[in-house]
Order: C-alpha cells, then sequence, then structure tokens
C-alpha cells in the first residue's frame, strides 16, 4: 500500500523520490527504490546519524518522534546535523522547535537546507504554509486558532450536554484523542502551535514565547458555562498579536455565528489570520488524524523537492 502510494505521488506530481531508509527507537533499516520494509527482525542496530545520513544519501530527514522529554535530545541532534550537511528536515515533532528555533534555523542558514513544519502545525491544515508566505505582505498583526481538533470536540460534546469524562471517552473511542490527552485539555497543544505559527509570521524566537494558558478542567468549564448565551459555542482560542510581543495566550471563550471559528465541525481546526487593511483570512478543517499529518509531510517533501521552474509553478 506504501509503495502505491508513493508511486501514485511521483506520477501526479513529477517527483522522483522514495524512502531510502527509516530509523526506529533501537534500530534502522536502508531501502531500495520500492522495495518493501522488511520484517522487524531484519533490521540492524542504529548508527550515528552521520552514517545514516551519508549511506541513504538523504534529501530531506523526515521526523515523525515523539514530542517527549526522552526523545528531544535524538530530535534536537539529528535535526542540526542534517541541516549542517544541507539536508532539508520535515518534521512533526514540536519539542525541539520550542528549545532550539533558532539554532535550527542557524544551522539550516549554513547548510543552504530548510525546515518544514506542517505536521507540527495543525497537520493536514494549511496553517504553517499561509503563516510562512500566505499572508506574508497583508500585514498580519494577530492571529486567533483553534488548531487543536480534540479540544474542539470535547467542547462540543459538553455544550450537547456530555460530561467532560464522557467526552473525553467518546473522543478517545473515536480515535481523536489520545489514551493521554492532557496536552490537548490543558491548552499545551493550542499553545504550541500558536507559538510556531507566530514564529513563522513575525520571526519571533519560539523559545522565548510566554505562555498563559486556560485549560478544559471542571473549574473552566463551571465558569464559562455559567456565562454561555444562548446559540453560542465553547472554543478553546488561542491568540497572539504584535501588540503583545512574544507572548501566546490560551482561554476557553464562548463565540458568537459571527466568529469565523464557532464554525468548526467535531475535530477540525481554523486559524483566522487577522490582517487590518487586507481583511481577516481563515483556513479550517483538516483532519486530525495520523493520516492528516503523515499527508501533511509529504506536502512538505513535494514543496522541498520542487525544481524552480516558469510560469505559474
Amino acid at each position: 500500500m506504501a509503495q502505491e502510494f508513493l508511486a501514485r505521488i511521483r506520477a501526479t506530481h513529477s517527483q522522483d523520490f522514495f524512502v531510502a531508509g527509516i530509523r526506529g527507537h533501537q534500530d534502522q533499516i536502508l531501502l531500495d527504490p520500492d522495495s518493501a520494509v522488511p520484517a522487524r527482525p531484519l533490521w540492524t542496530p542504529l548508527t550515528p546519524i552521520t552514517e545514516f545520513l551519508s549511506a541513504t544519501g538523504a534529501v530531506a530527514l523526515i521526523q515523525a518522534t515523539p514530542s517527549s522529554s526522552g526523545a528531544h535530545p535524538r530530535a534536537v541532534e539529528e535535526s542540526l546535523t542534517a541541516l549542517r550537511q544541507g539536508i532539508h528536515v520535515v518534521t512533526a515533532t514540536k519539542s525541539h522547535l520550542l528549545t532550539h528555533w533558532q539554532e535550527l534555523a542557524a544551522a539550516a542558514q549554513e547548510g543552504g537546507s530548510r525546515i518544514r513544519i506542517s505536521g507540527a502545525t495543525g497537520a493536514a491544515l494549511p496553517a504553517a504554509d499561509l503563516a510562512r508566505l500566505g499572508v506574508q505582505g497583508l500585514g498580519c498583526e494577530s492571529l486567533r486558532a483553534c488548531p487543536n481538533g480534540t479540544s474542539t470536540f470535547v467542547l462540543d460534546r459538553i455544550s450537547a450536554g456530555s460530561s467532560l469524562v464522557e467526552a473525553i471517552a467518546e473522543a478517545q473511542r473515536l480515535g481523536i484523542a489520545e489514551s493521554d490527552p492532557s496536552a490537548d485539555l490543558s491548552g499545551s497543544d493550542t499553545a504550541t502551535k500558536a507559538r510556531l505559527l507566530a514564529g513563522l509570521l513575525w520571526g519571533w524566537d519560539v523559545s522565548q514565547i510566554r505562555v498563559e494558558q486556560e485549560g478544559i478542567d471542571d473549574d473552566s468549564l463551571r465558569r464559562i458555562i455559567a456565562e454561555l448565551g444562548a446559540g453560542q459555542r465553547l472554543r478553546a482560542v488561542a491568540t497572539a498579536s504584535l501588540k503583545q510581543p512574544l507572548h501566546v495566550s490560551v482561554r476557553i471563550e464562548a463565540l458568537e455565528p459571527s466568529d469565523p471559528l464557532f464554525h468548526l465541525s467535531g475535530p477540525e481546526k481554523a486559524i483566522t489570520f487577522q490582517c487590518p487593511e487586507a481583511g481577516d483570512i481563515t483556513v479550517q478543517g483538516g483532519r486530525s488524524s495520523p493520516a492528516g499529518a503523515a499527508l501533511s509531510m509529504v506536502k512538505d517533501v513535494l514543496t522541498l523537492l520542487r525544481p524552480q521552474t516558469t510560469g505559474f509553478h
């Protein structure tokens, strides 16, 4: 199935690429073009990242390691090494972006390489592309975002009468929420994605951004539900603005139908880029799923591999 997918992508986009190797937690495998991935017992122990990149002849390093404290040093080392060697990095891992934003940028400058982070900012939602390029020059002064599909789903279920425990269980049953949804419900993931988008938008050092966040818990729900008016919807909204440099906040808000973030459905996500002169620009949708994140990384790879052409391309 994976090989058929890659073959279709290559044919559709006229890009000739393949997966040259995979690194697991403790083992790795090198692959020939269009070869199937062997059974795990046939994999070999990890080699240093420099040797692996050389053996594969990689032009891009794709990261999908957990954003955990244990995986953090490896994510940092492998990204910096690849970038300094002129190898592009496409990552859905967030932890090292939050701590080494400037160092990663410097490594890319040193190696003449590029970084793409769509998988870390909203999966299939093209928020990073808009922040990096799409709204540049339009005078974007602030953003409002609901980039966490689990939060939106849980709040909608609560508004429909479910308890917090029931809403979380339903999200987990449908595969929307992880077994440990604390990062989603605390507002941490929402804040992280807003920090990354602000870094792309305004050149802020993401590691220096201060965060003020409100999570989804019984106390916050009691407060906001008591104030909830007829026809309003609850949303976990992240905001960042040039008026408050290096600051991101996440609050549980009751929104009116006139608010673009009101209209999210289920686990959808949305970002509004507020441009006073050009007008607000909202991007909405994108499935919260491993498949959505994986496809966003394929999209990032395609943009990095696209040759310089003339005309509309």
